[in-house]
């Protein structure tokens, strides 16, 4: 009997583990190149310095909104240096912090050498690059240099267009990069000496010599896409799950045909945690989880046709 036992729960744990395995790799992705040139000239731009050029391309891809640069907000240090100097090294900090956090709000950093060393009509850009949907977002930045403190920055950019069509990524789009001040130099020109201020908020360099004018254009060129397992769970079993992540508190929305029988939460290590019984087969039930320890756990659901579905939650 005690054998018996002692397979039933390793068995138990196995599938318990590959499901975890699964739900964390089955999100939907998607893979693009992307491509940034740059717009630079004296019809628009005032003038063009002779030794104009671009920092390194450099960004992430990650789920926070905002998460390395907000209007209204004063800069990082990271953003600082990369406006200022064109350095990456302390913003390539922050980005792998962001990385390494727990639960992880980025999951890969970018970067890439403008080419050729110019200031119009110079390109960088990545090819192949797959983002999930647990990190759509994207920023990327670059100096305009020379220049006091201004960076060009495409900024939380979603990649997910919220239709079904391409497995609900963008298809193929190109928009325009405008031109940002760091707030952190008080230089009034792309030439201007360094005149360190206390700093203000980032915010977009509409006045001369730039005017609100784009600097360069990014175009992602769509290249195949992956449907999710939790988007073939919704397509067949009609609900939803908000928040994921969130501080414990999930919501499952259901069709008034096809209701939640059974909810039943385990940790890691296979062990339950919570159950629910929908008996009055309401569409929307609420999972209070407040009282569990942050971290990751896996969702059974039994709908009332008698179909199971397994999901990862985050509780943050």
């Amino acid at each position: 009997m005690k054998n018996f036992t002692s397979l039933f729960l390793k068995y138990n744990l196995a599938v318990l583990v590959l499901l975890f395995s699964l739900s964390a790799q089955a999100q939907s992705t998607a893979n693009y190149n992307i491509s940034v040139t740059t717009i630079w000239n004296s019809m628009q731009h005032s003038s063009v310095p002779g030794n104009a050029h671009w920092s390194n391309l450099i960004g992430a891809t990650h789920n926070t909104p905002n998460e390395f640069v907000s209007l209204g907000t004063n800069a990082t240090t990271g953003i600082k240096d990369v406006a200022e100097r064109g350095n990456n090294d302390e913003f390539i900090i922050e980005i792998n912090n962001v990385i390494d956090a727990v639960p992880p709000r980025a999951d890969q950093l970018l970067r890439d050498d403008f080419s050729p060393f110019a200031g119009n009509d110079s390109v960088a850009g990545f090819t192949n690059i797959t983002v999930s949907e647990d990190f759509p977002l994207i920023t990327l930045v670059s100096m305009v240099a020379p220049s006091p403190d201004w960076f060009i920055a495409v900024n939380s950019l979603n990649l997910r267009s919220g239709d079904n069509s391409n497995n609900g990524w963008k298809e193929t789009f190109t928009m325009d990069v405008f031109v940002y001040d760091a707030g952190t130099d008080g230089g009034a020109n792309y030439g201007s000496s360094d005149n360190p201020i206390s700093p203000v908020a980032v915010s977009m360099l509409n006045s001369s010599p730039v005017g609100g004018n784009k600097m360069a254009e990014i175009t992602f060129t769509l290249n195949s896409t992956t449907l999710g397992l939790e988007d073939e769970f919704l397509d067949i079993n009609s609900f939803q799950l908000s928040p994921n992540p969130s501080k414990g508190v999930f919501n499952i929305a259901t069709s008034t045909t096809n209701t939640i029988k059974e909810a039943v939460v385990y940790d890691i290590l296979g062990k339950q945690v919570y159950a629910l019984r929908n008996t009055q087969k309401e569409e929307n039930i609420t999972l209070n989880l407040t009282a569990l320890n942050k971290g990751v756990y896996l969702l059974k659901t039994l709908l009332e046709n008698n179909v199971t579905s397994t999901k990862k939650i985050v509780i943050n």
